[in-house]
């Protein structure tokens, strides 16, 4: 057994983690549906390398995510922080003390839940659907409009990420912050998290938590890290991550600091650009020292990127965003779940195991050590049909990581890419995994540029879309992911009553192509923090770090941009 435990912290991680697992529950439920594609069937995946096996007091066994995921408090919606399967009631308060002086109760009134969730917990609706409408003949047609009520519910009404969340999650799985009952807006910089969090003990119960899944694999390949880091929840995330450095020396870790389109807003004010800038420099610093590999995923306008050519995504909701983000780690996440096969062994559905720690050194252990990774995606995947197939698989992967270089030749890059469910040359059939193979290899062959090394990793399973995941794709998206040569008439957009799966193909990369990501973060911290009369040398100094601290972080980041290009001025120490 090779397992995973997975992290979530802040608001956005959580909304793409929500998506991720219903993901998973979806592929759990199909493997175990008689009247499935027979593909679900077949995964080849372990899927006990992310989830854990128990058994509540009354007896029930249970099968849940290996999971702790962090929040705000009043962040979990409708939902409990015990979850759904152990009814004990509501847990007990938090022993933490925070405040000497009187204290007053304030109790918000429960959050309703919306007619998905109603539904998947058994409730009886008030204004349920009836047959008054003269339905008659042969098909019934109520759960299909049923359904369709509760996909309208989601595309209107999504709040928490608990909306839509139809998993089933550990009492240990969901904590939120005791006191800090805040405005996500308000939320939003390294200093404010870092006080908010200051002189609590929630970073002790959090590794409490961490342990509780950790102490119970065999023999863990590693974490899946993901942090909203675009405000307070990154000093949380260094503490939790500094924890895993102490505990758990050689599991490392594959860090996703994740980002929604609302974060990059221009600010205001010049105060408040300075401190987004300081913020974007010293949250990255700090948790790329903690990791072995930082994938930064979010670009400004995910609507307006060649990512989202065959989708229709509105910018300003989560649950858009988040679903695309999501779909693409979990692409990225099957590869370590794969049965492993000897060395002349050969598998119909999968094909290219790793763990963790082999991608880490893939990317990063090479001859180059470069641990800031781009994330492309293709969603959905092309077909392997039409001329010049191969070409347009690579042109269809599109970066989701922000402030990149394109078009860049970089002889000594690396990559790794997993490719899923793709469609064949015959019409409604999945390639095989060794036609998948041989069209990716092609494709690099007659590529004007290839990566020095690139890792494979192909499985016939596609993406299973559940069905509150949101009405994102674009009307020329076919029931099983193929793109249409016409699109659909009156159909702008297509949610899961129209497109029950997609092929997928995913890629990480190092790549100099990262260059400005990186000399963006250096200057703003040398122009804003370091330099003589820098506008924000008051600001980070109240977030707790002295000159000297700064001044090592912009070493770090300097010989960060070094290892990607030697003759970079920005690697320079004068300002």
């Amino acid at each position: 057994m090779r397992e995973l435990v997975t992290l979530q912290v802040g608001s956005f991680a959580n909304f793409v983690g929500s998506h991720f697992w219903n993901f998973q529950d979806e592929l759990n439920g199909l493997a175990e549906d008689p009247y499935a594609d027979p593909v679900f069937k077949n995964q080849s995946l372990n899927m006990d390398v992310l989830y854990r096996s128990g058994e509540t007091h009354q007896g029930t066994l249970t099968y849940t995510p290996r999971l702790v995921s962090v929040d705000l408090q009043g962040s979990l919606g409708s939902m409990s922080s015990r979850g759904t399967l152990y009814d004990e009631g509501s847990s007990a308060s938090s022993n933490i003390l925070t405040w000497g002086g009187n204290v007053s109760t304030h109790a918000a009134e429960p959050h309703k839940k919306n007619l998905f969730l109603q539904s998947l917990y058994g409730e009886e609706q008030e204004n349920s659907l009836t047959f008054e409408n003269g339905v008659t003949g042969g098909e019934n047609p109520r759960t299909e409009i049923h359904d369709r009520d509760k996909v309208e519910s989601l595309e209107n009404g999504v709040q928490y990420w608990t909306d839509f969340s139809k998993v089933e999650y550990h009492p240990q799985s969901l904590y939120e912050l005791s006191g800090l009952w805040v405005d996500p807006q308000k939320f939003d910089n390294y200093g404010i998290g870092r006080e908010s969090l200051s002189g609590g003990l929630q970073g002790e119960e959090i590794s409490g938590r961490l342990r509780f899944f950790v102490e119970e694999c065999d023999h863990i390949q590693g974490f899946q890290f993901i942090v909203d880091d675009s405000g307070g929840f990154s000093p949380l995330a260094v503490d939790v991550l500094e924890s895993i450095a102490d505990e758990y020396t050689n599991a490392p870790v594959l860090l996703y600091a994740v980002r929604g389109p609302g974060s990059s807003v221009d600010p205001r004010s010049q105060k408040q650009r300075v401190s987004r800038k300081l913020h974007d420099a010293v949250s990255f610093s700090r948790l790329s020292s903690l990791c072995k590999l930082i994938v930064p995923v979010g670009l400004p306008s995910l609507s307006r990127s060649k990512a989202s050519t065959f989708l229709c995504i509105n910018d300003e909701k989560p649950y858009h965003c988040s679903a695309a983000y999501a779909a693409t780690l979990h692409s990225l996440s099957l590869p370590f779940r794969m049965e492993p096969l000897g060395p002349t062994a050969d598998s119909s559905y999968a094909s290219g195991a790793v763990t963790v720690n082999e991608v880490v050194q893939i990317l990063s252990g090479q001859t180059r050590q470069n641990m800031v990774a781009i994330l492309d995606a293709a969603m959905p995947a092309p077909s392997l049909t039409g001329n010049q197939v191969e070409q347009t698989l690579l042109r269809h992967l599109q970066p989701l990581t922000p402030e990149i270089a394109k078009d860049i030749e970089d002889l000594q890059s690396v990559e790794s890419i997993s490719v899923h469910g793709a469609l064949g040359p015959a019409r409604g059939q999945r390639a095989s995994v060794s036609e998948v193979k041989d069209m990716v290899h092609a494709a690099y062959e007659h590529a004007t540029t290839r990566p020095m090394f690139c890792h494979l990793s192909v499985a016939q399973c596609p993406l299973p879309i559940p069905l509150p995941f949101p009405s994102i794709f674009g009307n020329r998206v076919g029931q099983h992911g193929e793109l249409l040569s016409t699109p659909i008439i009156d159909s702008p957009s297509r949610g899961s009553l129209d497109v029950h799966s997609i092929p997928m193909a995913a890629r990480l990369r190092s790549s100099s192509a990262v260059l400005p990501f990186l000399e963006n973060r250096l200057g703003s911290l040398r122009s804003f923090g370091i330099a003589r009369g820098a506008p924000g040398a008051e600001l980070v100094r109240s977030w707790g770090f002295a000159k000297d601290e700064l001044e090592e972080m912009g070493e770090v980041l300097s010989k960060m941009i070094t290892t990607l290009d030697p003759r970079s001025q920005m690697s320079s120490d004068s300002d």
